[in-house]
């Protein structure tokens, strides 16, 4: 019943847990069991039904979205059932995005890392001055630093990115005049510089330290993976981020394709639902084959379909047949979707194959 592959696998699984003897002989008992469990006829819409397994329970799913995952330690907000589904089913690249970074054994202690935290956190300008004004009288900026040793980074950035004014520095007090005297430019001005960003890491806006176990973890809102794993002290193997573009982009598609697997699967599990991972494998597959991330939708899987009359089927119907006909495109006819609309026998079936045979070359075969 078992291929050698199955059957290898669990003699290593054996050896390395010291299995022998008749326990060995239940354990291969219950591995057949779960195997003819997992079997499907040849010809089952596997596609159909993995479709039917994930929704089906996703209704079922609790509609509470936001929710502190235990409050007291956690920082970020954590999306939970059916709309976390629905982020990373859509592929959206806007969301509450966090990361959780573990520590290399050497920088696991809080001091080492509440300093790593105070490292990684972007602070704009507005984070560290004391107050601004705007002085009407000579038609200028005014601004206290938190700490005079920042205010050549504070004045060389200041020359970088905010043109034609003048930039002059006392003590703690940075003077901005612009070239352009009038109340609306400064104030344009002024928005400009609270936002600049001065330390840190872009787009990681909070950092929280908690301690896990043995472990002390750092958990930020807003997410940098390529300069996280840049930094000194950071477990590379452990670092975690919820954002599958970033992903993608780091670590390439085939990642991509298995953080889509197990956000999916986690959202499932904390909710109750019992659904067969392959049939999540399916979907991860479906949205990542080509080797970049689509959504299931009228811009991902179902609106790029090779058939006219699915992608017309799903959303957009008029759009895709004026399309169709305006660049004389051809309907084969090959999929479900189309056959099931002309009232023709559909297609259905996985592992379903047909077969020719040359008669000929069998008679000629048989008297040889």
């Amino acid at each position: 019943m078992l291929s050698k592959k199955v059957m290898d696998a669990f003699d290593e699984y054996c050896k390395k847990n010291n299995i022998s003897g008749k326990n060995k002989e239940e354990k291969l008992k219950q591995l057949e069991k779960i195997f003819e469990k997992y079997k499907y006829e040849p010809g089952e819409a596997i596609g159909i039904i993995a479709a039917q397994s994930i929704s089906e329970p996703a209704t079922q799913m609790t509609m509470r979205s936001y929710t502190m995952a235990s409050q007291s330690d956690r920082l970020s907000k954590v999306t939970h059932g059916l709309p976390r589904l629905i982020e990373i089913f859509d592929a959206r690249k806007t969301f509450e995005k966090n990361m959780i970074i573990y520590l290399k054994p050497e920088y696991n202690s809080k001091e080492k890392a509440k300093e790593i935290a105070g490292k990684i956190k972007a602070l704009k300008l507005s984070d560290i001055i004391v107050y601004d004004s705007i002085d009407l009288v000579n038609l200028q900026l005014e601004m206290e630093l938190e700490n005079e040793s920042l205010k050549d980074t504070v004045k060389a950035l200041l020359e970088k990115h905010v043109k034609d004014c003048e930039i002059s520095v006392r003590g703690k007090n940075i003077y901005v005049k612009p070239k352009k005297d009038n109340v609306k430019n400064l104030r344009k001005i002024k928005n400009k510089m609270l936002k600049l960003h001065t330390q840190g890491i872009k787009g990681i806006e909070n950092v929280v330290v908690i301690k896990e176990d043995e472990d002390w973890v750092l958990q930020t809102t807003g997410t940098n993976l390529k300069k996280i794993l840049k930094v000194e002290g950071v477990d590379i193997s452990r670092v975690k981020t919820n954002d599958i573009y970033q992903i993608y982009e780091v670590l390439g598609i085939e990642a991509a394709r298995n953080v889509i697997l197990m956000e999916s699967k986690e959202t499932l599990d904390e909710q109750g639902l019992d659904v067969d991972t392959r049939h999540l494998m399916l979907l991860a597959d479906m949205m990542t084959f080509d080797g970049t991330i689509k959504d299931i939708g009228r811009y991902g899987v179902s609106g790029k379909k090779a058939s006219v009359l699915a992608r017309a089927n799903f959303e957009e119907t008029k759009k895709h047949l004026v399309n169709a006909s305006f660049y004389g495109e051809k309907d084969k006819l090959e999929g479900i979707i189309e056959n099931v609309l002309l009232g023709q026998i559909a297609p259905v079936g996985t592992g379903m194959v047909q077969l020719a045979v040359d008669m000929e070359k069998m008679k000629k075969g048989a008297k040889k």
